[in-house]
């Protein structure tokens, strides 16, 4: 049975890892931030290894709710996702030389793991953050829970928030689909070679 990838896989691998380089150069996702008192708004930009954009501005807008500052220094995110987006690279790079789709699908399982493990770790930020609130803070609203959205628009108090993937996010999006489909493609392939 042949357990070689196809010359297109070969291609997939290329570009994805391609596209997982890109979040070196440009941010993951973003929040945009809109109010009364900011008609232009205000954005954070969440890279690889960073945090970006009107974030002072943020922290002291959330100070007068009771929400944590942010800081780069505070996510250990920003050395474990480096490390381990580089680690799926190199990894690439082998599966490409030894071209076995087995060590394919492995591949993409892991890229969708990183992704699955991501969001969660975000979405776990964002409900400490919108719900551990300093309980001395100078404006307080009973019942109020100002987490933002993991994916989407929300409206808290008289902020609009949309939360979404930046340029960086849809390159790993890009990646993510283009293995798993290629990993369907793949495992179609194999299952004629076995007919």
């Amino acid at each position: 049975m042949n357990r070689k990838l196809s010359a297109i896989a070969k291609v997939s691998i290329v570009v994805a890892i391609g596209c997982i380089l890109m979040l070196w150069f440009v941010p993951m996702w973003r929040i945009d931030l809109a109010a009364p008192q900011y008609p232009e708004g205000i954005s954070m930009n969440i890279w690889i290894n960073d945090v970006k954009g009107d974030v002072e501005i943020i922290n002291g807008l959330n100070h007068y709710i009771g929400m944590k500052t942010i800081h780069k220094n505070d996510f250990k995110e920003f050395v474990y996702m480096p490390i381990a987006l580089g680690i799926f690279c190199g990894l690439g790079i082998l599966v490409l030389i030894f071209n076995r789709r087995s060590l394919f699908y492995m591949w993409t399982g892991l890229l969708l793991l990183i992704a699955a493990v991501s969001m969660y770790d975000f979405w776990k930020w964002e409900y400490d953050y919108g719900h551990n609130l300093d309980p001395t803070a100078p404006i307080k609203v009973p019942g109020m829970a100002y987490q933002p959205p993991l994916i989407g628009y929300k409206k808290m108090l008289n902020f609009e928030a949309l939360s979404q993937p930046d340029f960086g996010g849809w390159f790993f999006i890009v990646a993510a689909l283009l293995l798993t489909g290629m990993t369907v493609y793949e495992w179609r392939r194999a299952s004629k070679y076995k007919l």
